[in-house]
């Protein structure tokens, strides 16, 4: 058997005692539990460990793999200079890991590491975990890799040529999933509360400890995104690492009394592997998510439906708009498309990531259904921050539809609500940067107000600017 020992485990700095001094002991749960995991994986005498770290470097479109010969790290920026870390990396596994995503056609690599020192969620797991190897007489090599901003089925196959290069070298490996739960747990923690946060971490602890991974691939992103989370895409990564193989799962502990999760569990590796198909994750995730997709559809109202017609058409026709009065599917369109004017945007989507968004603030066309179709195209083809949505994606696509009401003039930030208004952040030569209310991972009102200015190319201190906010009709 190739991977001989799973875990999914927390980062918090202040579980190393240098970094703590005392108040690691608010989590010993999550301590004891490490230690009895870290007890394990050196009873499975591994050769290797493979870590995912939500910390070390990423990139949206790439999932990195750090080169070289070893690393090293420590805690100075938590004033615990004294607590550093060593290792020597497993070479031959990184190489061969490498090629085997190149020939797969996966982003994943060796390429662009930014800083070659070792991440605080990678020596975490190290602080237990090489101790108790060394006191059994092993001297692991290790695997560091990062996360990235593609979709569950990407990790999860990345997790499969883990599973696959450990097989081909004959590898002992055991895999470390780095990743905390959500950071949303209590009002007085220092993210604050989301009502997402402990359900985030009641389900994730039910897939843990009934070793059902199938809920970790079709977790809602913009959900996870409100729990405020960042091990899921390595937990991911993880179940990949296990797939076609029958696992003994152990939900060791979890608490949040910082108002952070953590959560420590431990996958035993049983039978054949490879063998219980029962557990061929990846396709059962591909058949969820082509019937999630077709409910999606067959649930869009006419707005939305009018904007995947529209990039749809357009970019399957090579670039012919349509015509709002001689549609392609000859629907005919209500009164509030075609009688009413108003500015809109419109948003896409791809597993819960952004692809593209483009608006107007006030309308330009002669009708609103004008205004979505020539906006939808723009958010596909001409938001310079994506490449232009070619035909293989149309399916995969998730279509926002926000229809702005009129905006008004504030006095400041404390008539905004980042939930219920947009804002508008404008000066007198003209720079204007706008963002819509109630997005994902945008909490507060200095968020909101620091995001549209740096859109606008507007300096926040040095300039002078007005606000203004603005309410939309959302549909999706």
């Amino acid at each position: 058997m190739a991977i001989v020992a799973a875990c999914a485990v927390p980062h918090p700095p202040l579980i190393i005692p240098a970094v703590g001094g005392g108040r690691e002991r608010g989590i010993q749960s999550t301590i004891d539990a490490y230690g009895e995991v870290a007890r394990r994986i050196a009873d499975a005498e591994p050769d290797t460990l493979v870590i995912s770290s939500p910390h070390s470097i990423m990139y949206r479109d790439y999932l990195h793999i750090s080169p070289g010969t070893g690393a090293r790290g420590s805690f100075a920026q938590y004033r615990a200079p004294q607590a550093s870390y060593q290792v020597d990396y497993d070479q031959q596994f990184v190489l061969s890991l490498e090629a085997a995503c190149l020939a797969e056609q996966l982003p994943a690599g060796t390429r662009g590491e930014r800083s070659p020192e070792l991440d605080h969620a990678t020596m975490i797991p190290l602080h237990f975990i090489l101790p108790a190897c060394e006191r059994a007489g092993l001297h692991p090599r290790v695997v560091r890799m990062g996360l990235s901003g593609l979709s569950p089925a990407f990790h999860y196959r990345v997790g499969m040529l883990v599973q696959r290069v450990a097989s081909v070298l004959g590898r002992r490996v055991a895999f470390v999933a780095s990743g905390d739960l959500s950071h949303k747990l209590l009002a007085e923690g220092p993210y604050g509360f989301a009502p997402e946060g402990p359900e985030f971490d009641e389900r994730v602890c039910q897939a843990f400890g009934q070793g059902d991974f199938l809920p970790l691939l079709a977790m809602d992103q913009g959900f996870a995104d409100r729990a405020a989370e960042c091990g899921l895409r390595s937990f991911q990564i993880m179940a990949g690492a296990l797939d076609r193989t029958q696992v003994q799962p152990s939900l060791l502990s979890h608490e949040g009394p910082f108002g952070v999760g953590y959560g420590v569990a431990y996958f035993q590796p049983v039978g054949d592997e490879g063998s219980c198909e029962e557990r061929a994750l990846l396709e059962r995730y591909e058949q969820w998510h082509e019937q999630e997709m077709a409910r999606r559809r067959a649930a869009e109202d006419e707005l939305v439906s009018l904007a995947r017609l529209s990039l749809e058409s357009y970019v399957r026709s090579g670039g012919i708009p349509v015509r709002v009065d001689d549609l392609p599917d000859g629907r005919a369109l209500s009164d509030q498309l075609t009688q009413r004017r108003a500015g809109c945007f419109v948003s896409l989507k791809v597993d819960g990531q952004l692809r593209g968004c483009i608006g107007t603030i006030a309308p330009t066309k002669a009708s609103l259904a004008e205004e979505i179709c020539a906006n939808a195209v723009s958010a596909g083809r001409r938001d310079r921050r994506f490449p232009p949505v070619e035909v293989d994606e149309l399916d995969d696509l998730v279509y926002d539809v926000d229809v702005l009401c009129q905006p008004e003039p504030i006095e400041g930030k404390g008539q905004l609500d980042p939930r219920r208004y947009g804002v508008i952040v404008s000066t007198d030569d003209g720079r204007r940067g706008l963002l819509l209310p109630d997005l994902d991972g945008v909490d507060s009102v200095d968020e909101q107000v620091r995001i549209a200015a740096q859109k606008g190319g507007i300096d926040l201190i040095g300039d002078s600017y007005r606000l203004e906010r603005f309410e939309v009709e959302r549909h999706v």
